[in-house]
């Protein structure tokens, strides 16, 4: 729509899961789009979830149905959407009549059942602990538990989704660049961006100003654009650790806490575990959020409760912790802090609008973005319509959304590939992934070996296509490299990842 050269229609603050959810439905509806994050993308709040598309069952005790229910129809159509990061799973909750009775977690799962329209996903059924292999792991004090379904996604994968897709369709996406400041000035933003490498400072303009900085929300308000904000943002830390998965199947488990939190432990990476989270109120620098050993202590409590394998901080081999960027909506309990979204709209009638977002979670960040483009569709009156209800990210036009019969035709078409990696790359990178196998005849072409299913052409793939500017970038963000290398393949892969990047500056 823009005509101006140095003047776009809408400039996105934040390179998270809503940012680049907004930016890719912006471009699609025909505006031009700038996505500026002044680090990689996802490398906060949006990849340190519990990698969850889920309606969230517990949030129903808090009498959320709006969210619950968006989140419930939002859960299949992302299924739709990207088959190859995000798949079905099933949750076994052991019933612990201590905390919550029968009826109500039935009641709940009845509603969880049937409040989103479900449709692809199996329902709830009611489990005898005591014959059925799913509780072969659980004590024995626990005898009856319930089995429901949610998804699983790589949450990071999902923000470079979109951010490829709002590529694909127009805008620029600049990372490791930060917003320093936006004034408005003649009905315009004028916005000041600083490369994080050089250090250059590049202006540009903008008809409006999108801000879904996360936990930086309020900083930008303030800070960046000198506005004053009615809404807060509550920082709470959730973390999780990683231990090896100690349980036969493929099923998760959700636990309940004596403080009524819920824990998730779901299968990771095949042999792992993934256990979380807590929620704790935080008030430091969000970049500095990291797992205390008070948390990880109450996480593998809880765990000891339910299962028959008792575990220790010994067994823990990795951890994180995210800060969400909650709305404060002054509930006194962490968990029971909305995860509604919430928007400011601030629009002087001499235009300009600043849009900031509040709020969030993974699995309704395609609605929140819908809402978001509706908030100034006022401003740009020939914008296009709604549209990525239907259209699926990048890789994950895979026929009829059928994962494995993909997995199956990719093992056709490259043979020479290991079971594992043909996984790998059908998981990744869905159909993308003959892109990245164009031309390949064997292993050989893979390029060098850095560890298990893991080779120098993927790498190089993820810098010429996705952004991945450092070692961590590939590691810890676009793939899980990071888990399945030990120290002198890190090493190694470290030295060789800055030659490349040497050479290429």
């Amino acid at each position: 729509m823009s005509n101006t050269a140095d003047v776009v229609d809408l400039f996105v603050i934040g390179g998270g899961v809503n940012g680049a959810g907004i930016a890719r439905d912006a471009a699609g509806r025909g505006l031009s789009v700038i996505l500026c994050e002044k680090d990689d993308l996802a490398q906060g709040t949006s990849s340190r979830s519990g990698k969850l598309v889920h309606g969230g069952l517990r949030y129903l005790e808090y009498y959320e149905f709006r969210l619950v229910r968006e989140a419930l129809i939002e859960r299949e159509v992302l299924l739709e959407a990207a088959p190859h990061i995000i798949w079905p799973m099933r949750f076994v909750l052991p019933h612990s009549p201590e905390d919550r009775p029968a009826w109500l977690v039935r009641l709940g799962l009845f509603l969880y059942d049937h409040l989103g329209g479900r449709k692809r996903l199996p329902g709830t059924r009611t489990l005898d602990l005591r014959t059925a292999p799913e509780g072969a792991p659980i004590k024995d004090e626990f005898k009856r538990g319930f089995e429901y379904s949610d998804c699983w996604v790589d949450d990071g994968r999902l923000v470079l989704l979109n951010a490829l897709d709002a590529r694909q369709r127009g805008a620029r996406v600049l990372t490791r660049t930060a917003c320093v400041a936006a004034r408005r000035e003649d009905g315009l933003w004028s916005i000041d961006m600083q490369d994080g490498r050089s250090g250059a400072v590049t202006k540009v303009r903008a008809r409006a100003l999108v801000n879904a900085a996360g936990p930086w929300v309020n900083d930008i308000v303030s800070r960046v654009a000198g506005q004053n904000s009615t809404r807060n943002v509550r920082l709470v830390k959730g973390s999780h650790i990683v231990v090896p998965k100690f349980w036969e199947g493929r099923q998760a488990y959700l636990i309940q806490n004596s403080d009524k939190r819920v824990i998730f432990v779901n299968p990771y990476e095949n042999d792992l575990a993934l256990i979380g989270t807590t929620d704790i109120p935080y008030e430091g620098r969000p970049e500095e959020v990291a797992a205390e050993p008070s948390e990880v202590d109450y996480l593998i409590k809880v765990v000891n409760r339910y299962f028959k394998r008792q575990l220790t901080p010994r067994d823990v081999v990795y951890s994180f912790s995210g800060v969400r960027p909650l709305y404060d909506d002054n509930a006194d309990n962490p968990s029971a802090v909305t995860r509604d979204y919430i928007f400011e709209l601030d629009a002087p009638s001499g235009g300009a609008p600043l849009l900031s977002v509040f709020g969030g979670k993974i699995t309704t960040f395609r609605k929140l973005s819908e809402h978001a483009l509706e908030k100034i569709q006022p401003f740009f009156p020939t914008m296009g319509k709604a549209w990525t209800a239907k259209i699926p990210l990048p890789g994950g036009d895979l026929p009829n959304a059928d994962f494995e019969q993909f997995l199956s035709d990719l093992h056709t078409e490259f043979p020479w590939l290991s079971p594992s990696l043909v996984k790998h790359y059908a998981r990744s990178y869905g159909s993308r992934a003959r892109q990245l196998l164009a031309g390949t005849q064997s292993e050989a072409d893979l390029g060098r070996r850095f560890g298990p299913d893991f080779y120098e052409r993927e790498a190089k793939f993820l810098v010429e296509t996705e952004w991945a500017g450092t070692s961590a970038d590939i590691l810890e963000r676009r793939t899980k490299h990071g888990l399945h290398i030990n120290a002198t393949e890190r090493k190694t892969f470290e030295d060789w990842f800055g030659n490349i990047m040497a050479v290429a500056d």
